[in-house]
Protein backbone atom coordinates (compact mmCIF):
# COMPACT_ATOMS: atom_id res chain seq x y z
CA UNK A 1 0.00 0.00 0.00
CA UNK A 2 1.20 3.63 -0.65
CA UNK A 3 0.68 5.07 3.40
CA UNK A 4 0.66 8.56 3.34
CA UNK A 5 -0.58 9.00 -0.47
CA UNK A 6 -4.45 9.77 -1.43
CA UNK A 7 -5.97 10.51 -3.79
CA UNK A 8 -5.61 14.11 -2.56
CA UNK A 9 -2.02 14.37 -4.19
CA UNK A 10 -3.56 12.91 -7.41
CA UNK A 11 -6.35 15.78 -7.31
CA UNK A 12 -3.35 18.73 -6.70
CA UNK A 13 -1.20 17.50 -9.62
CA UNK A 14 -4.28 17.85 -12.02
CA UNK A 15 -4.33 14.08 -13.03
CA UNK A 16 -7.47 12.81 -11.86
CA UNK A 17 -9.51 11.51 -14.63
CA UNK A 18 -12.92 11.66 -12.70
CA UNK A 19 -13.36 7.92 -13.10
CA UNK A 20 -14.23 7.14 -9.84
CA UNK A 21 -12.54 4.12 -8.71
CA UNK A 22 -11.30 5.70 -5.69
CA UNK A 23 -15.03 6.33 -4.65
CA UNK A 24 -16.01 3.00 -4.58
CA UNK A 25 -12.49 1.49 -3.06
CA UNK A 26 -12.19 3.03 -0.30
CA UNK A 27 -12.80 0.24 2.45
CA UNK A 28 -13.37 3.64 5.41
CA UNK A 29 -16.34 5.58 2.22
CA UNK A 30 -14.14 8.89 3.23
CA UNK A 31 -14.05 9.60 -0.49
CA UNK A 32 -17.18 11.82 -1.99
CA UNK A 33 -17.50 12.78 -5.61
CA UNK A 34 -17.85 15.85 -6.59
CA UNK A 35 -19.20 18.27 -9.48
CA UNK A 36 -16.47 20.92 -10.02
CA UNK A 37 -18.09 23.73 -11.53
CA UNK A 38 -15.54 25.81 -12.03
CA UNK A 39 -13.56 23.07 -14.39
CA UNK A 40 -16.85 21.33 -15.97
CA UNK A 41 -15.31 17.79 -14.44
CA UNK A 42 -15.85 15.51 -11.41
CA UNK A 43 -13.54 15.18 -8.65
CA UNK A 44 -12.74 13.00 -5.95
CA UNK A 45 -13.01 15.06 -2.20
CA UNK A 46 -11.25 13.17 0.78
CA UNK A 47 -12.67 13.28 3.88
CA UNK A 48 -9.78 14.00 6.17
CA UNK A 49 -11.78 12.77 9.38
CA UNK A 50 -12.32 9.77 8.24
CA UNK A 51 -9.20 8.65 6.02
CA UNK A 52 -7.13 6.23 7.82
CA UNK A 53 -3.83 6.79 5.40
CA UNK A 54 -4.32 3.41 4.19
CA UNK A 55 -3.15 4.74 0.56
CA UNK A 56 -5.73 1.89 -1.29
CA UNK A 57 -7.10 5.43 -3.42
CA UNK A 58 -3.93 6.06 -4.45
CA UNK A 59 -2.90 2.47 -5.63
CA UNK A 60 -5.99 2.08 -7.58
CA UNK A 61 -6.29 5.46 -9.08
CA UNK A 62 -5.22 5.36 -12.73
CA UNK A 63 -4.62 9.07 -12.70
CA UNK A 64 -1.00 9.31 -11.62
CA UNK A 65 0.19 5.81 -13.41
CA UNK A 66 -0.68 3.21 -15.01
CA UNK A 67 1.79 0.50 -15.59
CA UNK A 68 1.11 -1.26 -19.14
CA UNK A 69 3.47 -3.49 -19.27
CA UNK A 70 2.41 -5.29 -15.95
CA UNK A 71 -1.25 -5.01 -16.58
CA UNK A 72 -0.54 -6.63 -20.18
CA UNK A 73 2.02 -9.65 -18.52
CA UNK A 74 -1.07 -10.41 -16.13
CA UNK A 75 -4.16 -9.98 -18.19
CA UNK A 76 -2.55 -11.15 -21.54
CA UNK A 77 0.53 -13.18 -20.38
CA UNK A 78 2.91 -11.31 -22.83
CA UNK A 79 3.77 -7.78 -23.89
CA UNK A 80 1.96 -6.42 -26.84
CA UNK A 81 3.48 -6.58 -30.21
CA UNK A 82 1.37 -3.69 -31.85
CA UNK A 83 2.16 -0.55 -30.31
CA UNK A 84 -0.85 1.66 -31.36
CA UNK A 85 -3.45 -1.18 -30.84
CA UNK A 86 -1.92 -3.52 -27.99
CA UNK A 87 -2.29 -7.11 -27.27
CA UNK A 88 -5.66 -8.44 -29.72
CA UNK A 89 -6.64 -12.09 -30.99
CA UNK A 90 -8.61 -10.70 -33.61
CA UNK A 91 -10.18 -7.44 -35.31
CA UNK A 92 -13.46 -7.09 -36.79
CA UNK A 93 -16.27 -4.74 -38.55
CA UNK A 94 -19.56 -5.81 -37.53
CA UNK A 95 -22.59 -5.07 -36.42
CA UNK A 96 -25.87 -5.96 -34.38
CA UNK A 97 -28.43 -8.31 -35.79
CA UNK A 98 -31.18 -6.48 -34.59
CA UNK A 99 -32.32 -3.52 -36.44
CA UNK A 100 -34.10 -1.75 -33.67
CA UNK A 101 -30.42 -2.13 -31.54
CA UNK A 102 -27.96 -1.12 -34.40
CA UNK A 103 -29.75 1.92 -35.40
CA UNK A 104 -29.92 3.18 -31.74
CA UNK A 105 -27.47 2.71 -30.47
CA UNK A 106 -24.25 4.95 -30.98
CA UNK A 107 -22.27 2.55 -33.73
CA UNK A 108 -23.34 -0.85 -34.73
CA UNK A 109 -24.90 -1.54 -31.78
CA UNK A 110 -22.70 -4.23 -30.71
CA UNK A 111 -21.71 -3.63 -27.13
CA UNK A 112 -25.53 -3.29 -26.38
CA UNK A 113 -26.40 -6.94 -28.03
CA UNK A 114 -23.16 -8.16 -26.52
CA UNK A 115 -24.22 -7.34 -23.14
CA UNK A 116 -28.02 -8.43 -23.65
CA UNK A 117 -26.51 -12.08 -25.03
CA UNK A 118 -24.42 -12.37 -21.84
CA UNK A 119 -27.09 -11.67 -19.47
CA UNK A 120 -29.98 -13.99 -21.18
CA UNK A 121 -27.01 -16.70 -21.52
CA UNK A 122 -26.18 -17.04 -18.00
CA UNK A 123 -22.72 -15.24 -18.24
CA UNK A 124 -23.06 -12.69 -15.96
CA UNK A 125 -26.05 -10.96 -13.45
CA UNK A 126 -25.65 -7.46 -14.56
CA UNK A 127 -23.49 -5.11 -16.44
CA UNK A 128 -21.83 -1.84 -15.11
CA UNK A 129 -23.02 1.00 -17.90
CA UNK A 130 -23.96 4.20 -17.94
CA UNK A 131 -27.10 6.52 -18.48
CA UNK A 132 -28.19 10.29 -18.22
CA UNK A 133 -30.55 11.08 -15.41
CA UNK A 134 -34.07 11.42 -15.79
CA UNK A 135 -34.19 14.58 -13.04
CA UNK A 136 -31.08 16.36 -14.20
CA UNK A 137 -31.01 14.69 -18.01
CA UNK A 138 -27.18 16.93 -18.88
CA UNK A 139 -25.83 14.33 -16.07
CA UNK A 140 -24.64 11.05 -16.42
CA UNK A 141 -25.78 8.39 -14.03
CA UNK A 142 -23.65 5.50 -14.00
CA UNK A 143 -25.64 2.08 -12.43
CA UNK A 144 -25.92 -1.51 -13.16
CA UNK A 145 -28.09 -2.92 -15.71
CA UNK A 146 -30.08 -6.18 -14.49
CA UNK A 147 -32.74 -6.25 -17.43
CA UNK A 148 -32.61 -6.55 -21.10
CA UNK A 149 -34.34 -2.61 -21.36
CA UNK A 150 -32.22 -1.81 -18.80
CA UNK A 151 -28.63 -2.17 -20.81
CA UNK A 152 -31.00 -0.96 -24.12
CA UNK A 153 -31.80 2.48 -21.98
CA UNK A 154 -28.04 2.89 -21.74
CA UNK A 155 -27.18 2.62 -24.87
CA UNK A 156 -25.59 5.39 -27.02
CA UNK A 157 -22.91 7.92 -26.26
CA UNK A 158 -22.39 9.92 -23.60
CA UNK A 159 -19.50 13.04 -24.58
CA UNK A 160 -19.19 14.33 -21.27
CA UNK A 161 -17.46 13.26 -18.14
CA UNK A 162 -18.75 9.87 -16.72
CA UNK A 163 -17.48 8.64 -13.06
CA UNK A 164 -18.34 4.65 -14.11
CA UNK A 165 -16.42 3.10 -11.69
CA UNK A 166 -18.71 4.77 -9.10
CA UNK A 167 -20.65 2.03 -9.64
CA UNK A 168 -17.78 -0.75 -8.79
CA UNK A 169 -19.24 -0.44 -5.31
CA UNK A 170 -22.39 -1.66 -6.26
CA UNK A 171 -20.67 -4.97 -7.46
CA UNK A 172 -18.59 -5.34 -4.64
CA UNK A 173 -21.50 -5.14 -1.92
CA UNK A 174 -23.63 -7.84 -4.70
CA UNK A 175 -24.47 -11.18 -3.69
CA UNK A 176 -21.76 -14.04 -3.51
CA UNK A 177 -21.83 -15.35 -6.80
CA UNK A 178 -23.05 -13.18 -8.71
CA UNK A 179 -21.05 -12.20 -11.88
CA UNK A 180 -20.64 -8.80 -13.83
CA UNK A 181 -19.85 -6.90 -16.78
CA UNK A 182 -18.01 -3.56 -16.86
CA UNK A 183 -18.13 -0.66 -19.56
CA UNK A 184 -16.03 1.89 -19.78
CA UNK A 185 -13.50 4.63 -21.77
CA UNK A 186 -9.72 3.50 -21.33
CA UNK A 187 -9.07 5.28 -18.15
CA UNK A 188 -12.27 3.67 -16.65
CA UNK A 189 -10.71 0.07 -17.30
CA UNK A 190 -7.53 1.19 -16.42
CA UNK A 191 -8.96 1.95 -12.53
CA UNK A 192 -10.82 -1.37 -12.96
CA UNK A 193 -8.27 -3.66 -13.30
CA UNK A 194 -5.91 -1.71 -10.73
CA UNK A 195 -8.48 -2.18 -8.35
CA UNK A 196 -8.78 -6.08 -9.30
CA UNK A 197 -5.05 -6.31 -8.46
CA UNK A 198 -5.54 -5.26 -4.81
CA UNK A 199 -9.08 -6.45 -4.09
CA UNK A 200 -10.22 -10.18 -5.09
CA UNK A 201 -13.51 -10.26 -4.55
CA UNK A 202 -13.72 -7.41 -7.39
CA UNK A 203 -11.38 -9.43 -9.64
CA UNK A 204 -13.84 -12.67 -9.42
CA UNK A 205 -16.87 -10.72 -9.57
CA UNK A 206 -16.21 -9.01 -13.20
CA UNK A 207 -16.25 -11.66 -15.52
CA UNK A 208 -15.72 -9.04 -19.06
CA UNK A 209 -14.27 -6.15 -19.00
CA UNK A 210 -15.78 -3.74 -22.20
CA UNK A 211 -13.51 -0.87 -23.70
CA UNK A 212 -15.03 1.77 -25.41
CA UNK A 213 -12.45 3.81 -28.00
CA UNK A 214 -11.48 7.32 -26.99
CA UNK A 215 -10.14 9.93 -28.47
CA UNK A 216 -10.96 12.13 -25.53
CA UNK A 217 -13.31 12.94 -22.69
CA UNK A 218 -15.45 16.60 -23.34
CA UNK A 219 -15.93 18.92 -19.95
CA UNK A 220 -19.51 19.43 -19.14
CA UNK A 221 -18.62 22.79 -20.74
CA UNK A 222 -18.67 21.39 -24.44
CA UNK A 223 -22.34 20.44 -23.49
CA UNK A 224 -23.23 24.16 -22.35
CA UNK A 225 -21.20 25.77 -25.44
CA UNK A 226 -22.99 22.89 -27.65
CA UNK A 227 -26.12 23.99 -26.44
CA UNK A 228 -25.91 27.63 -26.50
CA UNK A 229 -25.03 27.28 -30.13
CA UNK A 230 -28.38 25.52 -30.78
CA UNK A 231 -30.52 28.26 -28.75
CA UNK A 232 -30.71 26.77 -25.81
CA UNK A 233 -31.00 26.88 -22.26
CA UNK A 234 -29.27 24.58 -19.61
CA UNK A 235 -32.95 24.63 -17.91
CA UNK A 236 -35.13 24.21 -21.07
CA UNK A 237 -33.71 20.58 -21.59
CA UNK A 238 -36.07 17.43 -20.82
CA UNK A 239 -33.69 15.04 -22.72
CA UNK A 240 -30.75 14.99 -24.41
CA UNK A 241 -28.55 12.24 -26.94
CA UNK A 242 -25.60 13.49 -27.46
CA UNK A 243 -26.00 10.77 -31.14
CA UNK A 244 -29.58 9.91 -32.12
CA UNK A 245 -31.02 9.73 -35.75
CA UNK A 246 -28.74 6.56 -37.41
CA UNK A 247 -25.07 6.42 -37.44
CA UNK A 248 -22.87 9.10 -36.90
CA UNK A 249 -26.26 10.75 -35.12
CA UNK A 250 -26.84 14.14 -34.51
CA UNK A 251 -27.21 16.00 -31.22
CA UNK A 252 -30.95 15.90 -30.83
CA UNK A 253 -32.21 17.83 -28.00
CA UNK A 254 -35.86 17.09 -25.81
CA UNK A 255 -37.06 20.44 -24.73
CA UNK A 256 -39.73 20.67 -21.46
CA UNK A 257 -41.97 22.89 -23.54
CA UNK A 258 -42.76 19.72 -26.29
CA UNK A 259 -40.44 20.93 -29.01
CA UNK A 260 -37.34 19.01 -30.07
CA UNK A 261 -33.91 20.07 -31.15
CA UNK A 262 -31.46 18.87 -33.87
CA UNK A 263 -28.07 19.76 -34.57
CA UNK A 264 -26.65 20.24 -37.18
CA UNK A 265 -23.65 18.11 -37.24
CA UNK A 266 -22.37 14.82 -35.72
CA UNK A 267 -20.17 17.20 -33.23
CA UNK A 268 -17.64 15.16 -31.47
CA UNK A 269 -15.48 15.84 -34.28
CA UNK A 270 -16.48 19.80 -34.46
CA UNK A 271 -13.21 21.65 -33.66
CA UNK A 272 -14.55 23.99 -31.10
CA UNK A 273 -16.66 21.23 -29.18
CA UNK A 274 -13.53 18.94 -29.03
CA UNK A 275 -10.94 22.39 -27.51
CA UNK A 276 -13.27 21.25 -24.05
CA UNK A 277 -11.02 18.92 -22.65
CA UNK A 278 -8.83 18.11 -19.55
CA UNK A 279 -5.00 18.36 -19.61
CA UNK A 280 -4.91 15.01 -18.34
CA UNK A 281 -6.91 13.40 -21.09
CA UNK A 282 -4.60 14.66 -23.35
CA UNK A 283 -1.18 13.09 -22.22
CA UNK A 284 -3.02 10.17 -22.24
CA UNK A 285 -1.84 7.22 -24.52
CA UNK A 286 -4.45 4.75 -24.48
CA UNK A 287 -7.36 5.14 -27.20
CA UNK A 288 -8.43 1.89 -27.53
CA UNK A 289 -8.91 0.56 -24.28
CA UNK A 290 -6.05 -1.54 -24.47
CA UNK A 291 -6.73 -3.94 -21.57
CA UNK A 292 -10.04 -4.71 -22.00
CA UNK A 293 -11.42 -8.02 -23.02
CA UNK A 294 -13.44 -6.53 -26.17
CA UNK A 295 -12.66 -3.32 -27.21
CA UNK A 296 -15.22 -1.18 -29.27
CA UNK A 297 -15.38 1.67 -31.42
CA UNK A 298 -16.49 3.38 -34.46
CA UNK A 299 -15.95 2.53 -38.29
CA UNK A 300 -14.06 5.41 -39.32
CA UNK A 301 -13.31 4.00 -43.16
CA UNK A 302 -13.79 5.96 -46.06
CA UNK A 303 -16.43 2.84 -47.65
CA UNK A 304 -18.50 3.18 -44.16
CA UNK A 305 -18.67 6.71 -44.21
CA UNK A 306 -19.99 7.15 -47.55
CA UNK A 307 -22.29 4.41 -47.72
CA UNK A 308 -23.43 3.57 -44.25
CA UNK A 309 -26.42 5.46 -42.36
CA UNK A 310 -27.44 3.12 -39.93
CA UNK A 311 -24.10 1.87 -37.72
CA UNK A 312 -21.09 -0.38 -38.03
CA UNK A 313 -18.43 -0.81 -35.44
CA UNK A 314 -14.82 -2.07 -35.13
CA UNK A 315 -14.02 -4.73 -33.02
CA UNK A 316 -10.60 -5.98 -31.33
CA UNK A 317 -10.82 -9.15 -29.41
CA UNK A 318 -8.03 -9.28 -27.40
CA UNK A 319 -8.87 -12.17 -24.43
CA UNK A 320 -9.65 -15.70 -25.08
CA UNK A 321 -12.96 -15.21 -23.05
CA UNK A 322 -13.84 -12.11 -25.06
CA UNK A 323 -13.51 -14.17 -28.31
CA UNK A 324 -15.61 -16.58 -26.96
CA UNK A 325 -18.33 -14.78 -26.45
CA UNK A 326 -18.10 -13.33 -30.00
CA UNK A 327 -18.02 -16.59 -31.31
CA UNK A 328 -21.29 -18.17 -29.90
CA UNK A 329 -23.16 -14.47 -30.84
CA UNK A 330 -22.08 -15.64 -34.73
CA UNK A 331 -23.63 -19.09 -33.90
CA UNK A 332 -26.36 -17.79 -32.84
CA UNK A 333 -26.76 -14.95 -35.24
CA UNK A 334 -26.92 -12.01 -33.14
CA UNK A 335 -24.16 -10.20 -34.97
CA UNK A 336 -22.28 -10.08 -38.70
CA UNK A 337 -18.64 -9.90 -37.96
CA UNK A 338 -16.08 -9.59 -40.90
CA UNK A 339 -12.20 -10.22 -39.93
CA UNK A 340 -10.02 -7.32 -41.11
CA UNK A 341 -6.22 -6.22 -40.12
CA UNK A 342 -4.79 -4.41 -37.68
CA UNK A 343 -4.02 -1.87 -39.81
CA UNK A 344 -7.85 -1.38 -41.15
CA UNK A 345 -8.60 -0.91 -37.48
CA UNK A 346 -5.53 1.75 -37.51
CA UNK A 347 -6.67 3.25 -40.54
CA UNK A 348 -10.29 3.59 -38.95
CA UNK A 349 -8.84 5.50 -35.76
CA UNK A 350 -7.59 9.24 -37.54
CA UNK A 351 -5.61 9.92 -34.29
CA UNK A 352 -4.32 6.71 -33.06
CA UNK A 353 -0.40 7.22 -33.97
CA UNK A 354 -0.48 10.86 -32.62
CA UNK A 355 -1.57 8.84 -28.95
CA UNK A 356 1.04 7.29 -29.17
CA UNK A 357 3.59 9.89 -30.82
CA UNK A 358 2.70 12.95 -29.89
CA UNK A 359 2.51 12.24 -25.79
CA UNK A 360 6.08 12.55 -25.66
CA UNK A 361 6.12 16.54 -27.00
CA UNK A 362 3.09 16.86 -24.68
CA UNK A 363 5.24 15.78 -22.22
CA UNK A 364 8.26 18.39 -23.13
CA UNK A 365 5.59 21.15 -23.16
CA UNK A 366 4.43 19.96 -19.57
CA UNK A 367 7.92 20.51 -17.85
CA UNK A 368 7.89 24.10 -19.46
CA UNK A 369 4.40 24.49 -17.79
CA UNK A 370 5.37 23.17 -14.88
CA UNK A 371 2.44 20.71 -15.28
CA UNK A 372 3.07 17.55 -14.20
CA UNK A 373 2.08 14.04 -16.31
CA UNK A 374 1.00 10.55 -15.19
CA UNK A 375 3.80 7.52 -15.74
CA UNK A 376 3.50 4.67 -18.00
CA UNK A 377 5.59 1.71 -18.26
CA UNK A 378 5.06 1.42 -22.14
CA UNK A 379 7.14 1.53 -25.09
CA UNK A 380 5.88 5.17 -27.16
CA UNK A 381 6.79 6.15 -30.65
CA UNK A 382 9.30 9.19 -30.68
CA UNK A 383 7.65 12.59 -32.11
CA UNK A 384 8.27 14.34 -35.14
CA UNK A 385 9.32 17.91 -35.05
CA UNK A 386 5.74 19.33 -36.42
CA UNK A 387 4.45 17.36 -32.99
CA UNK A 388 5.99 19.74 -30.94
CA UNK A 389 4.00 22.92 -32.64
CA UNK A 390 0.84 20.69 -32.60
CA UNK A 391 1.17 20.31 -28.76
CA UNK A 392 1.65 23.55 -28.27
CA UNK A 393 -1.85 24.43 -30.59
CA UNK A 394 -3.92 22.23 -28.61
CA UNK A 395 -2.70 23.25 -25.21
CA UNK A 396 -3.58 27.07 -26.69
CA UNK A 397 -7.06 25.26 -27.68
CA UNK A 398 -7.88 23.95 -24.29
CA UNK A 399 -6.95 26.66 -22.53
CA UNK A 400 -9.00 29.48 -24.29
CA UNK A 401 -12.10 26.72 -24.10
CA UNK A 402 -11.64 26.08 -20.51
CA UNK A 403 -11.32 29.46 -19.66
CA UNK A 404 -14.25 30.62 -21.14
CA UNK A 405 -12.62 32.98 -23.56
CA UNK A 406 -14.54 31.39 -26.72
CA UNK A 407 -14.53 34.57 -28.41
CA UNK A 408 -11.01 33.93 -28.75
CA UNK A 409 -11.42 30.27 -29.29
CA UNK A 410 -13.49 31.04 -32.65
CA UNK A 411 -11.01 33.58 -34.64
CA UNK A 412 -7.97 31.08 -32.96
CA UNK A 413 -9.91 28.34 -35.44
CA UNK A 414 -10.31 30.59 -37.72
CA UNK A 415 -6.96 31.57 -38.20
CA UNK A 416 -5.87 27.70 -37.93
CA UNK A 417 -7.96 26.91 -40.18
CA UNK A 418 -6.60 29.75 -42.41
CA UNK A 419 -3.29 28.75 -42.38
CA UNK A 420 -4.39 24.68 -42.49
CA UNK A 421 -5.95 26.19 -46.36
CA UNK A 422 -2.72 28.48 -46.82
CA UNK A 423 -0.38 25.29 -46.33
CA UNK A 424 -2.65 23.56 -48.87
CA UNK A 425 -2.66 25.67 -51.92
CA UNK A 426 1.30 26.21 -51.02
CA UNK A 427 1.71 22.38 -51.59
CA UNK A 428 3.66 22.89 -48.13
Amino acid sequence: MSENKTIEEVVKNNLCTGCATCVSLCPRSAIELIKDNSKGIYQPRLNEAECNQCGTCFDVCSGHAVDFKQLNLEIFGKEPEDILIGNYLNCYIGHATDYNIRYNSASGGLVTALLIFALEEGVIDGALVTRMKKDKPLEPEPFIARTREEIIEASKSKYCPVPANVALKEILESKERERFAVVGLPCHIHGMRKAEQINKKLKEKIVLHVGIFCAKTISFWGTEFQLKRMGVKKEEVEKLDYRDEGWPGSMTVQLKNGHRKLSELYYYYDSKFCSFMDWRCMVCTDQTAEVADISFGDAWLPEIKRDDKVGTSIIISRSRHGEKILQQMMRKRKVVLRPISAEKVIESQGGLSGKKRDVKALFALSKLLCKNVPIYNQELLEPKFNAYLIAILRYSQMFLANHRLWKFLDLYLALIKYGSHIKSRLKI
